[in-house]
């Protein structure tokens, strides 16, 4: 089974069954991935929903979250500071400590792991991260 890191932007627009990107919510619904995360990354996930859908929104997604047999919480004791961006290293050091298989995002700040040997972190969007199911 696939191990992921999901950016927040791809987490959030997966939750509504009326997104064209909900199969992402539901195959982890339905087990069929492991996804990675850290305090900091539910920490983001929380703000972001509250801000997007509301409070409710927000606990309901995250309880579901604590809820799954597929969800592996990783603690980071290494900041590999890969990205310029300081708020999407939490993902890129999650993908490392966790040895995620992929980051599944839309976000080109992204891009810049590409040119890094190591450590090798792949991302990958949405629709090839589609084309594995």
């Amino acid at each position: 089974m696939k191990k992921i890191v999901l950016d927040t932007n791809v987490f959030l627009v997966s939750i509504s069954s009326k997104s064209k990107l909900h199969w992402i919510f539901r195959n982890l619904l339905d087990g069929k991935y492991i996804l990675c995360l850290t305090t900091d990354i539910l920490a983001e996930y929380a703000e972001i929903i509250e801000q997007q859908m509301g409070i409710t929104a927000s606990e309901n997604a995250l309880g579901v979250l604590e809820n799954l047999k597929n969800v592996e919480y990783i603690t980071n004791y290494f900041k590999f500071n890969l990205l310029k961006d300081e708020d999407d290293n939490k993902f890129v050091d999650c993908a490392i400590s966790s040895n995620a298989d992929f980051i599944v995002t839309h976000d080109s700040d992204f891009n810049l792991l590409k040119k890094i040997d190591f450590p090798k972190v792949i991302i990958i969007d949405t629709i090839e991260f589609n084309s594995i199911f």
